[in-house]
């Protein structure tokens, strides 16, 4: 496959996985197009290492696009792991306000 089929592919599977993947999108156009690029690489390598088979095999070919949309959303659940405010540790937000017990302590 050419670079404009990786860049169209990478597109369409990180939109898709966009779609599939809970939570919030903070990211762009691009960034999603680069995990959907860096997914499809990462669904051809697995499958190719994992089940033995080729994953992708041609642009039009349906288990290019699943490989590629499958590694896409493991992508971008990892992205969402590195990326999310505090680590998974409560929300994430900080109000700059102390406790109400605070000021009742002697």
């Amino acid at each position: 496959m050419g670079i404009i089929a990786w860049i169209i592919l990478g597109l369409v599977a990180g939109v898709i996985a966009r779609a599939l993947v809970p939570g919030e999108d903070p990211q762009g156009l691009i960034v999603t197009t680069l995990i959907g690029v860096a997914g499809a690489l990462l669904g051809g390598f697995l499958a190719t290492r994992l089940l033995d088979v080729d994953g992708v095999q041609g642009f039009f070919d349906l288990s290019t696009w699943i490989t590629a949309i499958a590694g896409s959303a493991v992508l971008l659940l990892a992205y969402h792991l590195i990326t999310s405010r505090g680590g998974g540790r409560g929300n994430g937000r900080r109000s700059g306000r102390r406790p109400r017990n605070w000021a009742s302590r002697g």
